[in-house]
């Protein structure tokens, strides 16, 4: 069975593979010691393998909201008017942010309370595609600088640090600054993980990248472009970060071996996403869309299926991996309600000392994308073969 719309593939490799790892980086967290508590990335603790394991994945959040961009852009290109784009775009943001509040909220914690209310990609997205909604009326060059100005220049906003719970510190949470904030006297707490300007410089860019896989855009133009911008993304990355001038929070520095030297220069700030972050990020995505665009073989097909219903994997994935942390606690001897997290039990920090070597998180990662291959496989026929069904646009 063939799905009825030819699509450009590449597109769907890449937002299939962060689609994967993803899956291995939310494994890890209901599965590996420490669950939640511990800190891959920290250089005192941390080993090689975990590193890059937690490393990996950070390729996933901004790839998949560049790549949201680029799919708000040529789902522009159908439309007759500018409004019919518009009118999807801060249609399904509302959608996305309620979702994520809801259905994802509960994935996470499995609390029917919804005592911590968590704002991470999902919402994000859904945040940059309302304001995208509006912003789709500007012409494109002026999108453009405002995306790459987004880009370089949110950077200098981290000097501005806001503490406490008043009205204007907890709008520049969700502005620009990452924080938990503690509700009705610790009954509840927000934690605010996605901050939503540097994301939504990212998503305009992502966005005006569609033009070079508009039907009429040739592909050696394309992958003209994909060179230039990916190569240029990664030595500007490596150049910035050698001079630790700007760009990131977190300075690299000179470790007790080269490898570890070389976590340190890779270990760049995700909360919010740094200007370096992103180059170091985005940068290779487009590099691996120029590699991969003319192959065809079975495993590019299998990253296919997946990211041509991502939504679908997510939340299906995200459930998946909190039930299977919840028989792994129970193997371990534990009481597998630990894993319902409360504010309270989240708080007590009881499980930094559980959970299962690294290598049972990569078996687990296996089993969850097996399992659920054949239900995106059996969902993305059923989209493509009801396209005149158009909830099916927002799932």
């Amino acid at each position: 069975m063939q799905t009825a719309q030819k699509r450009i593939e590449s597109l769907d490799i890449l937002r299939g593979l962060v689609m994967l790892l993803m899956a291995l980086d939310h494994v890890r967290d209901y599965t590996h010691i420490g669950y939640w508590y511990g800190n891959p990335t920290d250089l005192e603790t941390t080993t090689g393998f975990l590193f890059f394991t937690r490393w990996i994945t950070h390729f996933c959040a901004p790839v998949f909201v560049f790549l949201a961009g680029t799919s708000a852009f040529l789902f522009g290109s159908k439309q007759l008017n500018t409004r019919a784009l518009s009118t999807f775009l801060w249609t399904r943001g509302l959608w996305l942010i309620f979702i994520e509040l809801t259905v994802v909220n509960f994935a996470w914690t499995f609390d029917p309370k919804l005592e911590i209310h968590i704002f991470q990609v999902i919402w994000a997205i859904g945040v940059c595609m309302v304001l995208l909604g509006f912003l789709v009326y500007l012409p494109k060059k002026l999108l453009l600088i405002i995306g790459l100005a987004i880009l370089f220049g949110h950077n200098l906003l981290d000097t501005i640090v806001m503490e406490g719970n008043d009205s204007l510190s907890v709008v520049w949470y969700f502005i620009h600054q990452q924080q938990t904030v503690t509700l009705q006297d610790g009954a509840g707490s927000l934690f605010i993980g996605y901050p939503v300007l540097p994301w939504l410089g990212i998503m305009i860019l992502g966005y005006c990248f569609g033009y070079f896989y508009k039907r009429e855009t040739a592909a050696e133009i394309r992958k003209k472009w994909l060179l230039r911008f990916g190569f240029g993304s990664v030595l500007l990355f490596i150049l910035v970060r050698y001079f630790n001038s700007y760009g990131d929070l977190a300075p690299w520095s000179t470790q007790k071996s080269i490898g570890f030297s070389v976590m340190s220069f890779l270990n760049t700030t995700k909360y919010p996403p740094s200007l370096l972050y992103t180059l170091m990020t985005v940068g290779p995505a487009l590099l691996f869309l120029y590699i991969i665009e003319p192959v065809k073989n079975v495993f590019t097909k299998f990253l296919t299926v997946i990211g041509r219903v991502p939504f679908f994997y997510y939340i299906l994935h995200l459930y998946l991996a909190h039930i299977l942390g919840f028989i792994g606690l129970t193997l371990l001897g534990g009481n597998w309600k630990e894993l319902i997290f409360t504010n309270e039990r989240l708080n007590s920090g009881f499980l930094s000392d559980k959970g299962f070597d690294l290598w049972v998180s990569y078996a687990v990662w296996i089993f969850v994308v097996m399992l659920l291959y054949p239900l995106c496989k059996r969902f993305m026929y059923y989209k493509a073969n009801n396209k005149n069904k158009w909830w099916l646009r927002y799932l």
